[in-house]
């Protein structure tokens, strides 16, 4: 009962989500605390001491803000950090560079869309990927007047790839649930893995055209050279001069977030106030900058905490570690061999299900034990898993706080997001899995 009470749950909140029936900050608060109380006064949720009181439910909540309380503060100092150096004119020539590059060709855009979020995301980090790509290529986007959604769709997708390597985290929770090492899980997945960046340049192409299209002779309206344009507020709050400094601030906080120096919540913190101080000393001025980006910060922090409150209900409620043995128990010993392609064909879409610890640590497991008694290697379960578990399915996930910074930071709607991204994640996924079963990574 809890299980089914757990996937309603899910359910219901992602269908408000995607059919806009209700604004998410919304949904992740309201849905998952009516599916708490439900389970909860009916008996369904069993607790090591005591009995299930709204109480109990408050400890849950207070659970799950905790643990996204440290990535809340980075984020709302991101925001400001990235907000301020837009303001400040930072990105500019990066964009012009890339304009006479690519020129006002959409493809060829989107293509280097892909390439930036896929060589930013080595470091296995989406937080910080998003930080770093969409703040770059979003005056591109708007500049043109190409779609948002197509931005965050192609960094989404090329982060989502690149989180199968070993240091990402999924991999490196399913060869730590598995006791294997990179040779025996990974290595056998690259082939697979280079196919899917391949698509999706392919889905960048495709996405461009699109774009093209639809832009049409709007394209050659843009004026790519604005060195002949009457001054406006923005440009008063250009620091062309700063430039290398803030390039530099940029790398250094980057730099430091990697190799865990200080934590996330700090480095921003830091690098905000140096960002703050250096291009807009006048107190007058930082309270201005900081007013400007108040308003997106405010909503990224609150969707993030409610996201908190969301994961806190359903991790210790115990509804995720209940759905995870009902899907075991449904599986009937007769697909036993087809099981790793079964778990490769859901793997992205349980990315909205599940969190990656409670997959990898909970419910992955258990099924490589189920498969491994029907005469199954039980490493196929992870090979299949890492194709779209919390890899080209985390970007989509309500269940991940990197999501709403990336539709935050690209402006958009978690719903829209989901709509124009899954689609795509999903196909990903399956031009993976097809790879995989024909060199022999995954057997059938």
């Amino acid at each position: 009962m809890l299980a089914l009470i757990g996937v309603l749950t899910i359910v219901i909140m992602l269908v408000l989500i995607m059919t806009k029936k209700l604004q998410t900050l919304l949904a992740l608060i309201i849905v998952p605390i009516i599916g708490c109380l439900v389970a909860g006064f009916t008996g369904n949720i069993v607790l090591e001491e005591g009995v299930f009181t709204v109480k109990t439910m408050g400890e849950f909540i207070t659970a799950g803000l905790k643990s996204i309380a440290p990535t809340g503060v980075m984020f709302i100092f991101a925001i400001l950090f990235f907000g301020i150096l837009t303001d400040a004119g930072t990105f500019d020539p990066i964009i012009k560079k890339i304009l006479q590059v690519v020129g006002k060709d959409p493809v060829k855009i989107c293509i280097g869309t892909v390439i930036l979020a896929c060589l930013v995301h080595l470091d296995g980090s989406g937080a910080v990927t998003f930080l770093i790509a969409i703040p770059a290529m979003l005056p591109l986007y708007e500049k043109l007047g190409m779609r948002k959604t197509t931005l965050a769709t192609l960094v989404a997708l090329g982060a989502g790839v690149m989180n199968m390597l070993p240091w990402g985290g999924p991999t490196i929770r399913a060869i730590t649930a598995m006791s294997s090492n990179i040779e025996e899980l990974f290595t056998p997945m690259v082939i697979p893995m280079i196919c899917g960046l391949a698509f999706v340049l392919g889905v960048a192409v495709f996405l461009g055209k699109s774009e093209k299209k639809r832009l049409g002779a709007a394209l050659d309206a843009v004026q790519l050279d604005d060195s002949h344009h009457e001054a406006t507020e923005a440009d008063e709050l250009k620091r062309p001069h700063l430039f290398i400094f803030n390039i530099a601030l940029i790398i250094i906080a980057v730099v430091v977030l990697i190799k865990s120096i200080l934590p996330p919540a700090a480095v921003f913190m830091i690098a905000t106030a140096i960002a703050l101080l250096v291009n807009y000393p006048d107190k007058k001025m930082q309270s201005e900058r900081v007013d400007a980006h108040a308003k997106s910060a405010l909503m990224m922090a609150s969707m993030l905490f409610a996201a908190g409150s969301f994961i806190g209900i359903m991790q210790n409620s115990g509804m995720l570690t209940a759905m995870a043995e009902a899907i075991v128990k449904i599986i009937p010993a007769s697909v036993g061999q087809l099981m790793p392609v079964l778990v490769g064909i859901i793997s992205m879409p349980a990315s909205l299900l599940f969190d990656p610890d409670s997959y990898y640590y909970g419910v992955m497991p258990v099924l490589a034990s189920a498969v491994e008694q029907m005469g199954v290697n039980p490493i196929m379960i992870a090979r299949a898993s890492i194709i779209g578990q919390m890899t080209t399915g985390f970007p989509v996930s309500p269940l991940t706080g990197a999501t709403f910074l990336l539709t935050g930071l690209s402006g958009i709607d978690l719903g829209e997001h989901q709509k124009h991204t899954i689609p795509f994640a999903f196909m990903t996924t399956l031009v993976m899995l097809i790879v995989a079963v024909i060199v022999g990574s995954i057997s059938i």
